[in-house]
């Protein structure tokens, strides 16, 4: 269950007395590493506690569509978003209907329409219910809709009957749901991923940088670890921890992180294994010429300041030029005509894909939780509407598969 290490997971609850086996399936949930957060039915509360489910979650569970107290704290829009998985468990017949022909009357089907993650569900019912014309059509729309079954199990119900119907085991919920994060497309191959800014110095107090914080290079390190590469990052200077089972060198100028990508992939190409590059690192296109010993003072009667800045090197760039040439992967950050910078990126620097975003707008991009792209590559492409970078870093890593 390591694959849930750092997933956000949304779970739902439904009215049924398998509810009970929310509780542990949270622990088992948070004891792989995920974070979760609750969001209960009206009928849920008649079998289980909110206050039980928060203090096992250590999160305020979501109640309510018009609660003005959890609007507060995140809309359903930005809970919705908040999850690399949605998982209703137990999930009621009554849910199942109303998921299958889309309602939106209460917080958990709203979070379902709104649900940019895959959404898992794990029925729980009596074995008449389940067996039922009604709820069997149902469940194959609910599977048409791409959506996850997990169980139901057999055995003794609550109400004295045996047979399909019962909730899945906790355990075995949590396995499948992190079994579903591992694809194994890259299994095998070396991932190697620059992320972050650089910082060019001025003095030893100041220096030239940018407003990247790496969260898309450290999410695709996590997409690719758990597709089964062995990952290296090649960080700047960022606040981030190292995600688990991926290794992680920290340089500070495009000089450093040019000549830890050289030595690295020096040591990879004496590999037969497959190598993938993917440049997620905003590198600083100039540094000054000279970088001063001692802090730069001002000097009275003189409000200016002049550097002379030189070109860096460009990373990419170089890592497509190699002899073997890694699959090279860019990423091009602009504020205007991005897909015809991306397009031309591409062909000039000699890249098998690149990810172009807008970092003009402010909800994306740089420092945000949540991103939007257009993957290109010289057969075609694919845009990645608005969701969290894991989402997006997962849609790039599969993408990559598909060209190599």
């Amino acid at each position: 269950m390591q694959r849930l290490t750092n997933k956000r997971i949304v779970l739902g609850v439904t009215g049924g007395i398998a509810a009970y086996k929310s509780a542990e399936l949270i622990r088992r949930l948070i004891d792989a590493g995920a974070e979760v957060r609750v969001v209960m039915t009206k009928a849920a509360q008649e079998f289980i506690t909110p206050l039980t489910l928060q203090a096992l979650s250590g999160n305020p569970v979501h109640l309510a569509l018009l609660d003005t107290e959890a609007e507060a704290g995140m809309g359903h829009i930005e809970l919705a978003r908040w999850g690399d998985a949605l998982l209703i468990a137990p999930a009621s017949a009554d849910f199942i209907a109303r998921l299958t022909h889309g309602h939106g009357n209460d917080l958990l089907t709203t979070l379902c329409l709104a649900a940019r993650c895959p959404i898992h569900i794990a029925p729980a019912m009596n074995q008449g219910m389940w067996a039922s014309t009604a709820n069997q059509n149902n469940i194959q729309q609910l599977e048409t809709n791409g959506i996850h079954l997990i169980g139901p199990s057999s055995g003794y119900q609550a109400c004295g009957d045996i047979g399909l119907g019962r909730m899945s085991e906790p355990n075995d919920i949590a396995q499948i749901l992190a079994d579903s994060f591992l694809t194994g497309s890259l299994t095998g191959i070396r991932v190697v991923i620059t992320a972050g800014p650089t910082r060019e110095a001025i003095d030893p107090v100041r220096y030239i940088s940018n407003h990247s914080s790496g969260k898309m290079g450290f999410a695709l390190a996590e997409a690719a670890r758990d597709a089964g590469a062995n990952v290296t990052l090649i960080a700047g200077p960022v606040n981030l921890a190292t995600p688990g089972r991926v290794n992680r060198i920290n340089v500070i100028s495009a000089k450093d992180m040019l000549a830890a990508t050289t030595e690295l992939l020096d040591t990879l190409s004496l590999s037969k294994n497959p190598v993938i590059f993917i440049g997620t690192a905003a590198v600083a296109d100039y540094r000054p010429d000279t970088s001063a010993t001692q802090k730069i003072k001002k000097t009275q009667g003189n409000p200016n300041l002049t550097l002379q800045l030189i070109e860096n090197p460009d990373i990419i760039a170089a890592v497509a030029q190699r002899i073997p040439k890694p699959f090279t992967v860019g990423f091009a950050a602009e504020t205007q005509n991005v897909l015809d910078y991306a397009n031309d990126k591409i062909s000039r620097k000699n890249l098998d894909m690149i990810v172009a975003n807008d970092v003009s707008n402010k909800d994306i991009g740089f420092n945000s939780d949540l991103n939007a792209v257009t993957i290109i590559w010289p057969e075609g492409n694919k845009t990645i509407d608005i969701a969290s970078k894991p989402i997006i870093a997962s849609a790039i890593i599969q993408q990559i598969s598909l060209q190599l």
